[in-house]
């Protein structure tokens, strides 16, 4: 059970709700298939038991991603990356459909991925794009700025991989996509949020300035299992 906000923990509320799909699991660990996203959930309060089966889901050795306060690794996990982040709500969002920007599919992985390369707006894989409702935004018949979704809670959709080509920034593409991705979002009757670097103030800025009220802030920890943990005979598609 997650806790009182969907939010809260978001991508155990979406593993164990809508993404159930692309869930793994051993008890009550849960995480995408790999080739989908690095993420990885816990329940709020998370008991030696769920660590360990996160550690059998995962592999010795590997590392996962988790987000969320309630995150708090146990002895002999250690702490790859983290990063302070910041949440945000739709608010006041100008929501706007965008004639210019097209859906980007599975026949659009390899453009995406080098936009990703290029771009460095977080973890894109192979299989990411099923997360749905991507956009692009083309010039010369080259894909330059794109925004699509990611996590989704029941009654939520995150806005992510937010990215535009150097060449083509301060031309209002993100904010143009990110506003169309919204617009999609509130269509289907869910509300849109997003997460950013707390330091990335330009990301924060435009944000705001669209209409996104921070919510929260929350860490993104890359935690590498214990070497001697054992490894999973037994996952589970949910």
């Amino acid at each position: 059970m997650t806790g009182a906000h969907p939010l809260d923990n978001p991508v155990y509320a979406a593993l164990t709700g809508p993404h159930a799909h692309l869930a793994e699991s051993v008890g009550r660990a849960v995480r995408y298939q790999p080739d989908v996203s690095p993420f990885a959930g816990l329940p709020d309060q998370p008991s030696a038991a769920d660590w360990a089966d996160l550690a059998r889901l995962a592999g010795a050795g590997s590392t996962v991603t988790l987000s969320g306060g309630h995150v708090v690794p146990p002895e002999g996990w250690d702490v790859v990356l983290r990063l302070d982040g910041v949440q945000f709500v739709a608010t006041r969002v100008d929501y706007r459909v965008d004639e210019e920007a097209e859906p980007l599919g599975a026949d659009d992985v390899p453009e995406i991925l080098d936009l990703v390369e290029r771009t460095q707006p977080g973890p894109f894989r192979k299989r990411t794009i099923e997360f749905g409702g991507y956009l692009g935004i083309r010039r010369g018949g080259r894909l330059v700025a794109m925004a699509g979704t990611r996590v989704h809670p029941p009654g939520w959709a995150e806005i992510s991989a937010v990215c535009t080509d150097g060449a083509y920034r301060g031309q209002g593409l993100a904010g143009r996509l990110v506003r169309a991705v919204a617009a999609s979002i509130r269509a289907d009757g869910q509300t849109a949020f997003l997460h950013s670097a707390a330091d990335n103030a330009s990301a924060v800025r435009l944000y705001t300035s669209l209409g996104f009220e921070l919510r929260c802030e929350t860490p993104f920890l890359v935690l590498r299992v214990p070497s001697d943990a054992v490894d999973s005979t037994e996952v589970g598609a949910r």
